[in-house]
């Protein structure tokens, strides 16, 4: 008799979300939308830059190195200099994020075997991303020395010296593909988004139509309505999951190396967590505003404590510990785990146990907070 009755109030509240316009808006659109665009956009790779290049040389030597950025995928525009003051011009005007200042003397240090450097000009304005292209630039600059250093050594009568050659090697993601990274992250931050704006707006939502004073005094006993409200959101945030992990499948070609069993196991145990976090703070406001505001307030500590951004590693150490109460943090590695390098049950297990524990910790909170609202 008590399961018939939490499953009209499931089928109740599934009914309740999709003749709801806005909360069938928030299911279908914004998701997809959010992952065609961050799935493009979200990358830490820098391409398509434009480059500017002030070369007092006029040289052969400087002509081959110039030639080493026009053949780069990165650089795709260069913007000719004639004199020093245009570099501010074009750092100051963000014409360009990076130039190229290469001295009157290089050619000829590099024919009399001296030591030979150029001037890379940067805009610190944009740090991250010019970090990344520092490290291009100097790929670029240190391959043609090494070129320059061992033709010297085959014209020379000298004896040869032993070269060290380095061979990097990208386990997982041979080819650095930015997408392998992203798509399975958005899969963990969509999901949450989802779960935790439906679940938010379950009670919410009651109150604003006036049909929660109904529930008070239906037969429905109060677990009995905390399962009803529970289990429509987890079932919804399992469907939002699955609709994105086709997609990073099958439209983005990420590879799924792991077992599918164990990251749905993962992904019932995280969902299970926000659902907590969602009907706490649906407990807690009196309107669907608050609750929408509530959960905009959880979401973005969470994404930037999750690591998906930038790396956990990089954070103060007190704040390293705060993100261990995060589920997306857990939810993060097991997902590359799985897709990318086919984890294993055991490591699965040890990044779901604290997902668990916050499930429990926030579930419980939930259901104390909604009996008391109901009392």
């Amino acid at each position: 008799m008590m399961w018939d009755r939490v499953k009209a109030l499931f089928v109740k509240e599934l009914l309740a979300v999709w003749a709801d316009p806005r909360s069938r808006m928030v299911l279908i659109v914004p998701p997809m939308i959010q992952l065609l665009i961050f799935a493009f956009a979200a990358t830490q790779e820098v391409r398509n830059v434009s480059m500017a290049v002030l070369n007092q040389d006029r040289g052969v030597a400087s002509r081959e190195l110039i030639s080493r950025f026009e053949g780069s995928p990165t650089f795709t525009e260069i913007k000719w200099l004639t004199h020093e003051g245009e570099i501010r011009e074009v750092i100051d005007s963000q014409s360009v994020m990076m130039a190229l200042h290469i001295g009157p003397d290089f050619s000829r240090d590099i024919t009399a075997g001296d030591p030979a450097s150029v001037q890379i000009i940067l805009d610190g304005r944009k740090s991250n991303a010019t970090q990344i292209l520092n490290g291009y630039a100097q790929q670029i600059v240190n391959g043609y020395g090494a070129e320059v250093a061992r033709a010297a050594s085959v014209h020379s009568d000298l004896p040869g010296t032993p070269s060290t050659s380095l061979e990097t090697r990208h386990w997982y993601n041979p080819n650095l593909e930015p997408q392998w990274f992203t798509v399975p992250g958005l899969l963990g931050i969509l999901t949450m988004l989802v779960t935790v704006v439906v679940t938010s707006l379950s009670v919410a939502r009651e109150r604003e139509m006036g049909t929660f004073d109904q529930l008070l005094v239906s037969p429905y006993r109060p677990v009995e309505i905390l399962i009803g409200k529970t289990a429509p959101a987890l079932f919804i945030g399992v469907a939002e999951g699955t609709v994105i992990l086709i997609a990073a499948v099958f439209a983005f070609n990420v590879p799924l190396t792991g077992s599918l069993l164990l990251l749905y196991f993962a992904m019932t145990v995280f969902i299970s967590a926000i659902v907590g976090v969602g009907l706490f703070l649906s407990s807690l406001s009196a309107t669907q505003q608050q609750a929408i505001l509530g959960a905009f307030v959880f979401l973005v500590p969470c994404v930037l404590l999750s690591g998906f951004a930038t790396p956990i590693e990089n954070m103060p150490g007190w704040l390293q510990s705060v993100t261990l109460v995060n589920p997306l943090r857990h939810f993060l590695d097991i997902i590359n785990g799985v897709f990318l390098k086919d984890m294993s049950a055991g490591l699965v297990l040890s990044f779901t146990w604290p997902m668990a524990a916050i499930a429990a910790v926030t579930l419980t909170a939930a259901a104390v907070l909604f009996t008391k609202r109901l009392d």
